[in-house]
């Protein structure tokens, strides 16, 4: 079935007190998905994210993002008062999130929340349903804002090696902030549900990300340290990251921890497991970020500067899907196969069946091959303009070489050059090729340059901070995607 679909991460959405989040403006949009005839959303992870902002490198990966939570619900509720709400300073630009105001003042409003909720049978619930990974994440949070945000690593021995006696003293002492982040964890959860059943009812599908790997300093590091490689001291041994390619002459050091593959295995996979479940449970379609890496990943020696000096490992391979595939049945995954492919990678892509992914923008860079171009397509793939990763259309344009510029504009046979006219035909191409699904970026359908990119891979500073500005999601542009996705049979 050809379908399409938008992407837009939640942070994205132009929702009140200085981040996107699950307000009305999230149910308004899922309105105008419907009007505009789309039937995905594809979001980004809505992990807790630490330092740099990047939902790739989370607190914890079954724990949701507490700045997501809306604050106008928690008001409807009685939890909090407008007034209270609008005193925090969120910052005045609408179009960029200030991840620091949102830090300093948006944890003293849901502190308030939580002091004033009164715990019922539906929370006690929640926390029984998950306390497997519940309660390390909190207690994990509550440590980690005692030592003020230090990583796992800095903290004292007992509780960097999860002493018995020391874990002990740290509830005890800290139960209250244990209680904070359960509480922040159930709301998180209920709303996030409600929105995702408020699509589901109008037909449309979430597509989520699970990144290929967790944070060094997270619950699950701090609490799983037997399933990744590291030495005796719980130090990595070696960390994840790419070679040199599209996006990084130095490559892409990543700074993960990498799994101890030889373990899970023995497992039987129980952690990979839970944590598919748990992604199931939130979305409705997963895409699994970096596929490559469950064929060979890329091992970069731990206190390595950059990415250029690394070596490639086999990671699980066919064995792992099939123990998936075993335990699950079929599920709804698509393969983020981007960057230099291996045969063995294409014959791991082969033989799952996942769909992979196909970039309008690689198609006319000399570096790629022309695999990328629509004519080469599989009808199983997923085809979009760009990712989160690629500048927006008209960045891209506005900024490639010349040679790639004019071999675009030959292949589109792009007449006008207005800024406002050129995305479109990089949509056009999109939604006319074989893939059976297309999914684009709502900047690019908004005609945004540079200024809207999500983020620039290897670069710290101005990622994952682009919002929507109130209003420019309209019925407008609405009906002018449902027009050329109607003309594609979309």
């Amino acid at each position: 079935m050809r379908e399409s679909g938008i992407l837009l991460p939640i942070f994205s959405l132009p929702s009140k007190y200085g981040i996107g989040c699950f307000s009305k403006e999230a149910y308004e949009f899922i309105d105008l998905l419907e009007k505009a005839g789309q039937k995905k959303w594809q979001i980004l992870p809505l992990g807790p994210t630490g330092y740099g902002d990047s939902p790739y490198q989370s607190f914890s990966t079954f724990a949701g993002n507490p700045y997501f939570i809306d604050l106008v619900t928690l008001i409807h509720e009685g939890l909090l008062t407008t007034e209270e709400c609008d005193s925090f300073d969120f910052a005045d630009n609408q179009e960029r999130v200030d991840y620091g105001k949102l830090y300093f003042n948006r944890f003293k409003l849901l502190w308030l929340a939580y002091e004033r909720f009164e715990q019922n049978d539906d929370f006690f619930r929640f926390v029984d349903e998950n306390h497997w990974w519940l309660e390390d994440y909190s207690l994990f949070m509550a440590i980690k804002n005692r030592y003020e945000g230090s990583s796992w690593d800095n903290w004292e021995d007992g509780e960097r090696n999860r002493e018995e006696e020391a874990l002990t003293k740290a509830r005890e002492s800290l139960q209250k902030e244990i209680d904070f982040h359960f509480f922040l964890q159930y709301q998180f959860t209920k709303q996030w549900n409600a929105l995702h059943r408020y699509a589901n009812e109008k037909q449309i599908e979430i597509i989520g990300d699970i990144p290929i790997y967790v944070a060094f300093d997270s619950a699950d590091a701090w609490a799983n340290p037997e399933l990744f490689q590291f030495d005796e001291e719980r130090k990595p041994i070696a960390v994840a990251g790419c070679p040199p390619d599209y996006f990084s002459e130095t490559g892409q050091l990543w700074g993960n921890p990498l799994y101890l593959w030889e373990l899970h295995k023995e497992t039987g996979y129980a952690w990979w497991f839970k944590r598919l479940a748990h992604t199931f449970s939130l979305y409705d379609v997963v895409r699994i970020d970096h596929f490559r890496g469950f064929d060979e990943y890329y091992a970069i020696p731990a206190l390595a500067k950059d990415a250029v000096i690394g070596k490639w490992e086999k990671g699980p391979g066919l064995g792992f899907f099939k123990a998936i595939k075993a335990e699950f049945g079929e599920l709804p995954i698509i393969a983020e196969d981007l960057g230099i492919l291996t045969d063995s990678v294409l014959l791991l892509l082969k033989d799952t069946g996942f769909p992979g992914m196909k970039i309008i923008q690689f198609a006319f860079d000399s570096r790629e091959s022309n695999a990328y171009l629509p004519y080469t397509y599989p009808r199983g793939c997923v085809v979009y303009t760009g990712t989160h990763d690629n500048d927006t259309t008209l960045g891209w344009y506005q900024t490639v070489g010349n040679e790639t510029r004019s071999f675009a504009e030959e292949y589109l046979h792009i007449v006008s050059k207005e800024n406002y006219e050129i995305p479109y035909y990089f949509i056009k191409m999109a939604m006319g090729s074989p893939a059976d699904l297309c999914v684009i970026p709502l900047q690019d359908f908004l005609s945004l340059g540079s200024e809207a990119r999500i983020n620039t891979p290897s670069t710290l500073g101005d990622n994952w901070v682009w919002r929507l500005s109130p209003g420019t999601m309209n019925e407008e542009v609405a009906k002018r995607i449902r027009e050329v996705t109607v003309l594609y049979g979309r």
